[in-house]
């Protein structure tokens, strides 16, 4: 059995399970997701039951095997507290080491319990086919979808991610990730201009009205404002839909570009994905994307 444990947004989440789906393929045993540190977090939710993947939560039992089993109260001879030794191995807990790929874990062994977030491709590309069906979304688009993908299909899309939210609002996200300012936006458009014949711009943010104030440029523009975040994953859908990318910052654009089908597909991404420059995020873009 592989156990990951899950937490952060739906990109990250996608990540996590990505890595421990792998892993357990490749071992040819079960994958269980550990959600419970979302009681902890009311800001985050699990949210990847709205995809075809193997779906099996761990128990308590299971989460107890990652303690080694000890018998207390020993000393008091009217209360022996006895503990009954599990029979069944211990899960061995593995903590991401650093946040470039770590190619140790393609040797660990069954019985193993992932922490971390696990941000590149090179975890579960091995495994490319299955996480691109399992990641499928299975909940039935609505009418309002439907019209949008087919606007989407119809142009020579380009998807462009402007992640704010809490990336704005909270401190310590801010201080970690930053945001992408407006030179980059230009930047990757003028590139998209100077490499797509005719492109059609469709604009996914949690804050249409900053985008819609700053991201200005003579081309077709959509801006997709008609999901909630109880719904992200019918952007991350749309998304999918463009023919070319440019993403933010952010694990969520990271997906809706790699989950994008056109085998000719521009992605653009930013070469600053985090404010600390010893992060090494050189696994965490494939190497057919282009950084600016």
């Amino acid at each position: 059995m592989i156990i990951v444990r899950l937490n952060g947004g739906l990109g990250n989440q996608m990540f996590q399970y990505a890595a421990g789906r792998t892993l357990a393929h490749r071992l040819e045993t079960q994958l269980k997701l550990d959600i419970s540190q979302f009681q902890h977090n009311p800001d985050r939710n699990y949210n990847l039951g709205c995809f075809s993947i193997q779906e099996q939560f761990v128990c308590q039992r299971d989460l107890n095997r990652i303690q080694m089993p000890t018998i207390t109260s020993l000393k008091d001879p009217f209360r022996l507290l006895r503990k009954k030794i599990s029979r069944e191995p211990p899960i061995i807990r593995i903590m991401e080491r650093y946040f470039h790929f770590d190619p140790e874990i393609q040797n660990l062994s069954d019985n193993s319990y992932l922490e971390g977030y696990w941000q590149s491709e090179k975890y579960f590309n091995e495994i490319e086919r299955i996480i691109r069906r399992e990641f499928s979304i299975k909940i039935p688009p609505d009418s309002v979808n439907k019209e949008c993908r087919e606007r989407i299909l119809a142009v020579n899309s380009v998807s462009i991610h402007v992640r704010r939210g809490d990336y704005l609002t909270n401190p310590v996200t801010f201080q970690t990730h930053g945001l992408c300012d407006i030179d980059y936006y230009k930047k990757a458009i003028d590139e998209i201009l100077d490499l797509v014949d005719k492109p059609h711009f469709f604009i996914f943010s949690d804050d249409q009205s900053w985008a819609k104030s700053n991201i200005i440029f003579g081309a077709p523009t959509d801006y997709v404002m008609h999901n909630n975040s109880l719904k992200n994953y019918e952007d991350l859908r749309l998304m999918s839909y463009c023919r070319h990318h440019i993403i933010a910052n952010s694990s969520f654009s990271w997906w809706g570009a790699w989950l994008g089908n056109n085998p000719e597909k521009i992605v653009i991404a930013p070469k600053k994905w985090f404010n600390d420059p010893k992060i090494d995020t050189t696994d965490l873009i494939p190497d057919t994307w282009l950084r600016l």
